[in-house]
């Protein structure tokens, strides 16, 4: 199986600094089914091409398969070492590792931007063939050709076959390409060579950030890459949704830059996660998970405290993770400093067992970025699967919002809030709560207090009755 990568950039030997591979050199990197053979079969100014030509050891494949119940022939005989599939996509990140992920030493500047290029993969089994691969492809700004492969090339009325060669071509970033690949590739071949479970999802929302969510076709590559594990399927389509809820920009509402500029006079974001450090030092907790961490304001706050022994962030979006990861400079820490901090992707409305067993939970500014539908959802993962003694809510007073100037009369402070409640609706969703669940709650407003509108901010903290 081969996975060919050409740019017509100028100077297109550029692209051998994204895919970290030497234009004249032969690689070879071993694989446990096989070897990986890489090199540049054109380098020139105007065009360059990379070839990525996967040899699979088919007896070696067999024997380390440790299935029951398939009889020994059927293992033997497959497309599996001749067809693009999983085993090409598991290559592809073992080998193109730092090109997936956007880095480049030499050309920092390149791996960021949209270049020319074109992929060829072939074969590979089209489990849905022509039509499925438009489907797949084109939605993503890239341009699809299809050629089918005949059964035999000496009988052409016997028609074609499932195989085929598969070409996308466009202007779009090399990391986006590749990880688009490495994640429809096995879609395409609707197989897997290897058990599927709850690490391929945490894969499949890690390669689909920034494209997955909005894709029309994201139920079908769910199903398909998880090997029609309906539950894992489920789970994947439900974090997405929270991804796509959370990158969606209404027209009509100010942008996240307009909420940092209407509350920067008043320092209010400081303020709140003062006060919520405060909150969490006042009943000396230990363990500490911040729930939709985003850049990892609060994170920093609580690691500068020698009360804090263990702080887990927790966010959808991968590249909130890898800010905050900047803002903490987790790669120069100190091995005991790094011991006190995790963070990870995960979704707040689907359960997740890293979230138990903490003093304390905090969302702060994060469950107005929910469609109100889903809040049953968070309740039942944040104060009946995760439990912790204390959990901190902050969410903005809709009541205040006429006080910022420039704030459009009903509009929301940001973009992608879903809802903002007054002093009220907090009051009414925080006893609902705390009558289901067991907890008790104290609520107050953060920030400048307006005899009328009450503070900007406002926080629920629930303790867990005794």
């Amino acid at each position: 199986m081969i996975l060919t990568l050409s740019t017509t950039y100028r100077p297109a030997t550029d692209l051998g600094y994204l895919l970290h591979k030497s234009p004249g050199r032969l690689h070879r990197l071993e694989l446990p089914f096989g070897a990986a053979h890489m090199l540049f079969t054109e380098a020139g100014e105007a065009r360059a091409t990379f070839a990525l030509m996967v040899e699979v050891d088919a007896v070696g494949l067999v024997r380390s398969d440790r299935r029951r119940g398939q009889r020994l022939i059927d293992h033997y005989v497959n497309d599996r070492a001749y067809a693009a599939s999983s085993l090409l996509s598991v290559a592809m990140a073992r080998a193109l590792r730092n090109a997936m992920a956007g880095t480049s030493k030499e050309r920092a500047g390149l791996a960021g931007i949209a270049l020319p290029l074109e992929a060829s993969v072939e074969p590979i089994a089209l489990g849905g063939g022509e039509d499925l691969a438009r489907r797949l492809f084109e939605p993503l700004g890239l341009a699809v050709e299809v050629v089918m492969h005949p059964l035999d090339p000496e009988l052409p009325d016997w028609g074609t076959g499932p195989f085929a060669s598969l070409k996308v071509t466009g202007e779009c970033r090399l990391a986006d390409l590749l990880t688009q690949l490495y994640v429809l590739i096995p879609v395409l071949d609707r197989r897997k060579h290897y058990y599927v479970g709850g690490d391929e999802l945490e894969k499949l929302i890690r390669r689909g950030e920034g494209w997955l969510a909005g894709h029309p076709e994201k139920e079908l590559i769910a199903r398909r890459y998880l090997k029609e594990k309906r539950a894992l399927a489920d789970e994947a389509l439900e974090r997405l949704k929270v991804e796509e809820a959370e990158t969606a920009l209404p027209d009509d509402e100010v942008s996240a830059e307009g909420e940092a500029c209407l509350e920067r006079p008043i320092r209010l974001h400081e303020v709140r996660l003062d006060r919520v450090a405060e909150v969490l030092a006042a009943h000396k907790v230990r363990r500490v998970v911040d729930l939709g961490c985003g850049e990892g304001r609060l994170v920093e706050r609580l690691l500068k405290s020698r009360i804090i022994a263990e702080v887990l962030g927790i966010d959808v979006s991968i590249r909130a993770l890898e800010a905050a990861e900047r803002r903490l400079r987790i790669a120069s820490m100190s091995e005991r400093q790094r011991a006190r901090v995790r963070l990870v992707q995960g979704s707040l409305t689907c359960r997740d067992k890293r979230m138990a067993g903490f003093d304390a939970a905090t969302l702060v500014e994060v469950i107005e970025h929910l469609e109100p539908d889903r809040l049953p959802a968070l309740e039942r993962v944040v104060f009946e699967a995760a439990r912790p003694g204390l959990v901190v809510v902050t969410t903005p007073n809709r009541e205040y919002n006429i006080r910022f100037e420039g704030l459009k009369a009903g509009a929301r402070r940001h973009a992608d809030h879903r809802f903002e409640w007054t002093r009220g609706e907090l009051a009414s969703w925080a006893e609902g709560v705390c009558a289901r669940r067991g907890y008790e709650v104290a609520i107050e407003g953060i920030g400048e207090v307006d005899p009328a509108l009450g503070a900007p901010s406002q926080m629920a903290v629930f303790t867990l009755k005794q």
